[in-house]
């Protein structure tokens, strides 16, 4: 090889060789150079709130709605969606649930109490908070029959489901959905636990397949996934 060149190879080393370990550097190099694309992407889906479609998980009292009133704080205006059932005198334990949901809501929310989330999804022209999908389940699950095992339940859920998921791929506003983390507590003692439990954890998979960012909220504390 000419003197000067700025290729120089080892002692017993052929070209072959030096175009080799040349090939295994810069894969290297591009597969950390991917790593720090990743950490960079991850930072701007923590901090940059919800300027996509969100997903916000969580046990019972895990502090998940909460995190997803904060995440959209700064909208000017918002629709509250509230799909689970209206509180009413039969169940004061709810009703209080219900009003303390409602009195930390800001006077500049738009709520909206409806189980077609479908329809709310296409029609928005303002970013969306759905609280929860949990609760619009255990209303969709009643209305097609499924707690009494009404012959066709399983086809009306899945029509219910893919309209709602195909709503959701196609949102075109800002929304923040939260939903039930079920996959980590007992194996319900009942049938209708069961299935509840199974369709909530298929129906999450789905959503969070087509969210920008997914957030894990467990104690207060945020993880993003």
């Amino acid at each position: 090889m000419a003197h000067g060149s700025a290729c120089t190879t080892m002692p017993g080393m052929t070209v072959s060789d030096a175009a080799s370990a040349g090939t295994r550097s810069s894969a290297r190099l591009t597969h950390r150079l991917a790593g720090y694309l990743e950490t960079l992407a991850r930072a701007l889906r923590r901090y940059g709130r919800d300027e996509g479609k969100v997903l916000v998980l969580g046990g019972v009292r895990s502090g998940k709605s909460r995190h997803a009133e904060r995440l959209v704080a700064h909208h000017a205006r918002l629709v509250y969606v509230a799909p689970g059932l209206p509180a009413g005198e039969d169940d004061p334990e709810w009703a209080a649930r219900v009003a303390a949901h409602q009195a930390r809501r800001p006077a500049n929310w738009k709520t909206v109490e409806t189980t077609d989330l479908a329809g709310i999804l296409r029609s928005a022209t303002e970013p969306l908070l759905i609280d929860c999908l949990g609760t619009w389940l255990s209303r969709v699950l009643d209305d097609v029959g499924a707690w009494q095992q009404k012959p066709g339940w399983e086809h009306r859920l899945d029509d219910r489901l893919e309209d709602f998921l195909a709503a959701w791929a196609a949102a075109r506003v800002p929304v923040v959905a939260v939903s039930n983390e079920v996959g980590s507590g007992v194996v319900p003692a009942t049938s209708s636990g069961r299935l509840f439990r199974d369709v909530l954890g298929a129906l999450n998979n789905r959503v969070s397949a087509d969210a920008d960012r997914v957030v894990l909220v467990v104690a207060g504390r945020a993880l993003d996934l």
